[in-house]
């Protein structure tokens, strides 16, 4: 009984290690997903139009997706979304993505995947558990720069605007292919069991305090491109 009780003691101590463990890793990955997305709308004349982010449904941030060849790690590949909400951006949710064709992308090492969800379809495949671009949503390269052209076939026609960022050169991505799924180990790290994607997108849990740099860096992601204007 003795050996039982201490046998359940440590098991219970390395669950509570590995917790600890996934939301110190969760947590990092919204604050690299916040620096990412801060930095990309530092550069001048290289960010996401203003216009884009006006017409944003939903922004999600892969922060340093590729390791090197075809194959995403499942570290790699994780990343973080928020979508808007009566009251403001909603709790982040989490999400994995694995294969696809990267375009000029493919061998790089260190890439940073930001989405653009530009409409409620786009909106409605974020909220569900599993997802492929190009298939159950469109996915096309956005524009880059602080204005959108006058052409405006990337706000009717597509409903994920995808870009990327490698070595320091920013630039609207040809993703076709990947598998978006939910994260369930994130999820849970941070807010427990039992919370839905869709629960969070739509704004109905309150907003954790380790999501707040991510936060802040969407907030004011549309202050940059007009202050750099």
């Amino acid at each position: 009984m003795k050996k039982l009780m201490t046998f359940v003691a440590v098991l219970s101590l390395t669950s509570l290690g590995w917790a600890g463990t996934d939301r110190e890793a969760t947590t990092d990955r919204m604050d690299h997903a916040g620096a990412v997305l801060h930095e990309i709308m530092s550069a001048p004349d290289k960010g996401i139009p203003e216009e884009v982010l006006d017409h944003a449904k939903c922004i999600a941030v892969v922060p340093h997706m590729l390791k090197g060849g075809f194959i995403l790690g499942a570290e790699n590949g994780r990343g973080v979304a928020t979508c808007r909400t009566a009251e403001g951006w909603s709790a982040p949710a989490f999400f994995a993505i694995t294969g696809g064709s990267w375009g000029l992308q493919i061998g790089v090492e260190g890439v940073d995947l930001v989405m653009i969800i530009q409409n409620d379809k786009g909106m409605h495949e974020l909220l569900s558990s599993k997802f492929q671009l190009g298939a159950d949503a469109s996915a096309a390269a956005g524009p880059v720069g602080r204005h959108a052209s006058a052409n405006t076939d990337w706000r009717l026609e597509t409903e994920i605007l995808t870009y990327s960022r490698a070595r320091g050169a920013f630039a609207g991505l040809t993703l076709t292919g990947a598998s978006i799924r939910r994260d369930d180990d994130s999820t849970e790290a941070i807010y427990g069991p039992g919370v839905s994607s869709g629960s969070l997108l739509r704004g109905e849990v309150a907003i954790p305090s380790s999501a707040h740099s991510f936060l802040d860096a969407v907030r004011s992601a549309k202050a940059q491109a007009v202050a750099s204007n």
